[in-house]
Parts: C-alpha cells; structure tokens; sequence
C-alpha cells in the first residue's frame, strides 16, 4: 500500500538536462495558474499541459498524475518554510528568544503573501496528506524545532521541550492560515506578529523559570 501511494504522488523522473528542467518548470508555473484560477477541484493536468503549452504526453513524461504535480507544489512550499525556519533558528549568534521572534514575523508574513496559493494546496491535500513524503517534510520541520527547543529551554524537562515545541508550531499553522485567509496591511501583519511573538516568548520563560 505504501510503495502505491509513493509512486502515485512522486516524479516519474527528474529533469537532467538545462532543456528538461526549463520543461519542468514551465510545467509548474503552469500548475500554480491553473491552482490559482481553477482551484484545486478543477484542477486537471490537461489544462495544466495547455496553460503550459505542451502536451500531455510531455507533462506525463515527469508527473504521473495530477496529484504528483500538486504533491511537488506543495513539496516545494514545504522545503521553502523548513529552510526559512531553519536558516532563522539556526542563527546561533542571535538569543533563542529574539530568534523565535523573527521566525514569527517571517512565518506571519509568509503566509500572508502565499494565501491564496495555500489555500488552494490544502484543498488538494487529501490527494497526498498520508503519503511518507508529507510525514518526512512535517518531521523535518519538528526535527529543526525540537533542536532549537534544547537550546531555549536548556534546563527544562524533554517532555516540557516537545509540550512547547508542539504548541507553539501548532499555533503558528493554525493561526496563521485563519489569518491570512482576509487581506493584510503590512502594519497590520507587524503588529499582528509581534503580538504573537510576546505570547510565544512569554511562554518559553515561563518554561524557563519553572
């Protein structure tokens, strides 16, 4: 059953050449305008070929399904979220707390210029939500976290580590899908951040001092 799911969602092969990976990415631009204009129930890799002005012979050659070529969208949208909180909580020069600030403003911000395109995405994640690619992207993400955790809240219990870990990452999704789902200043999503960002950190030295 896995190997199935595996084969349904990823790419039949990757691009080697300048000429097939210019392919793939006129194939993918393509899919984000159709997402965006069709959403994710219209969404078919027919108008995926013609919006990109291929065939459907080329589009198959690389994704072998619609849900192969959404599951890559949404990959993509993943690495760029893992690498961002990566890059920020990984900045060891920098106070924990201070770090857990920038990642809610850059996360905050993030959400708000991609809502549409995420919106679309969470639609369509029935079609790969299960498969050991999503649990891997979300694993990496909680790995990066749990990390960042020791470091914050170096006297602190690890069953205390992971309880804050899990809140605050859950919070952020949750939050910051509802919020971005109406449009937003910017000063509105500056004050909106750092509202959250005092809550979070807050909480870490409350942990700290217990």
């Amino acid at each position: 059953m896995t190997a199935r799911k595996t084969a349904q969602i990823s790419s039949r092969k990757q691009p080697k050449q300048a000429r097939s990976n210019e392919l793939v990415a006129a194939i993918l631009e393509a899919a984000v305008q159709v997402l965006a204009k069709e959403g994710a129930t219209r969404f078919t890799t027919a108008r995926v070929a013609e919006r990109a002005g291929v065939s459907v012979g080329s589009v198959y050659q690389y994704f072998p399904n619609k849900a192969a070529i959404l599951f890559r969208l949404q990959s993509d949208e993943w690495r760029q979220t893992t690498d961002l909180l990566r890059t920020i909580l990984e900045e060891t020069g920098t106070p924990p707390l201070e770090r857990l600030r920038r990642l809610v403003h850059a996360f905050i911000r993030s959400e708000c210029e991609e809502a549409a395109m995420r919106v679309a995405l969470s639609d369509a994640a029935p079609l790969y939500r299960d498969a050991p690619e999503a649990r891997e992207a979300r694993a990496a993400s909680a790995r990066t976290f749990q990390s960042f955790m020791r470091e914050a809240l170096p006297k602190s219990k690890p069953a205390a580590r992971a309880a804050a870990s899990a809140l605050i990452t859950a919070t952020l999704s949750a939050v910051g899908k509802a919020y971005s789902e109406s449009p937003r200043s910017p000063r509105d999503i500056t004050l909106y951040a750092d509202a959250m960002a005092d809550m979070f950190c807050a909480y870490l030295e409350d942990i700290g001092r217990r």
